[in-house]
């Protein structure tokens, strides 16, 4: 899923040149990924069956879509495939998410329920280092859509065998109605604004780089460094300040995230790239599973309708991000303003989940975290 969604990333910079993609064209690109997205959240949160199968749909629309990409190059068309990655890539990860951590709660072991967002950082890492072998070889955006979606299927079918045959979940839960409780408002407005501040990065980070080394294998070591540092943030999140509130822990997170993407417009040159590339991979996936972590806190009955509403809100943030930033370039001409817009963004995420201290929370925040936890 990591590789099929995030494909896009090291493609745009070969897109714009070998098509005469604009950069606000390729923002609007983009968004049909979190439109697909979005959609898919929306749908996976209602579902009440089948939810293996869906899972398996999903993730064979979001590998068929990439590779279906390298026999065109019409935008319409791309678009269209962009949103089918995207709609696929929701169903894959709400779903496994779900399944996961209602699986390792049972086992009393919810700390490990980390280890499966390190599965979209791998799939991020392995495109950055083809796109770098790609690149070495001057190869073309239709080769690369074609590797990217050749090894994603040659993974998916050497592990079809291990995704659940079919995935239980308690009816009570499912057909129990659902309470908004004002902690779980809080919590989806902060997830809606990491998703629209982490996205301008990850977007165009390739690009960002590509502009930065002009006809260099250079640039394509970013996107795998990003992938690098979002594993390491879900390690973080599994091993490092296990003794700290959910809460707390998130809101770090989110700060951090927010200065890498702030240095890419403070700090000119690698430096600021190098900073952004880890602080804002670092912080990816990390505050994703911190979220998760912490709605499952709230409402610990109801993990799918939690997952699927947050994904709802991460997704509205990613759709809105590639529009901000087709703004930025036709007011500025750059990039900058709507990066420093992003970084504002998740400061004020992190100051919503500073005070979101609802009685669930403040339990688990006593507590802790126990042993095994």
């Amino acid at each position: 899923m990591g590789m099929g969604r995030f494909s896009l990333t090291p493609q745009l910079p070969l897109m714009l040149q070998e098509h005469g993609v604009s950069l606000s064209s390729a923002g609007l690109l983009a968004s049909m990924n979190y439109i697909g997205y979005l959609v898919g959240a929306v749908y996976a949160m209602r579902l009440r069956k089948q939810y293996a199968r869906h899972l398996r749909i999903g993730l064979w629309a979001t590998i068929a879509a990439t590779l279906i990409s390298a026999f065109t190059h019409d935008f319409l068309c791309q678009a269209i495939l962009r949103f089918i990655a995207g709609l696929g890539g929701a169903w894959a990860l709400i779903l496994i998410t779900a399944w996961t951590q209602d699986r390792l709660a049972a086992a009393q072991a919810p700390r490990l329920s980390a280890a499966v967002f390190s599965g979209p950082g791998a799939g991020i890492m392995l495109t950055g280092i083809l796109a770098f072998v790609l690149a070495h070889y001057h190869a073309s955006s239709a080769q690369g859509w074609l590797i990217y979606g050749g090894v994603a299927l040659l993974i998916g079918l050497c592990l079809r065998g291990e995704l659940p045959q079919e995935i239980h979940r308690a009816q009570a839960a499912n057909d129990a109605p659902f309470r908004w409780s004002p902690a779980l408002k809080k919590l989806l407005v902060t997830y809606t604004l990491a998703g629209f501040g982490y996205i301008l990065p990850a977007t165009f980070l390739s690009q960002l780089a590509n502009v930065m080394f002009p006809h260099s294998t250079l640039a394509a070591l970013f996107w795998p460094l990003f992938g690098l540092a979002a594993i390491a943030g879900v390690m973080a999140v599994i091993f490092l300040g296990t003794g700290l509130p959910t809460r707390i822990r998130l809101t770090l997170t989110l700060v951090l995230q927010a200065l890498g993407v702030a240095s890419v417009v403070a700090l000119p040159g690698t430096g600021g790239l190098v900073m952004g590339t880890l602080l804002t991979g670092g912080g990816f996936l990390a505050i994703m599973q911190l979220a998760m972590r912490m709605g499952r806190e709230i409402a610990p009955s109801q993990t799918a309708q939690v997952v699927g509403i947050l994904t709802t809100g991460y997704a509205t943030g990613q759709l809105v991000g590639p529009l901000v930033s087709s703004a930025s370039v036709h007011l500025f001409g750059s990039l900058s303003p709507a990066l420093g817009v992003a970084a504002a963004g998740l400061l004020l995420a992190a100051g919503v989940t500073a005070w979101n201290r609802p009685a669930a929370t403040a339990a688990a925040d006593a507590r802790c975290e126990q042993p095994g936890n």
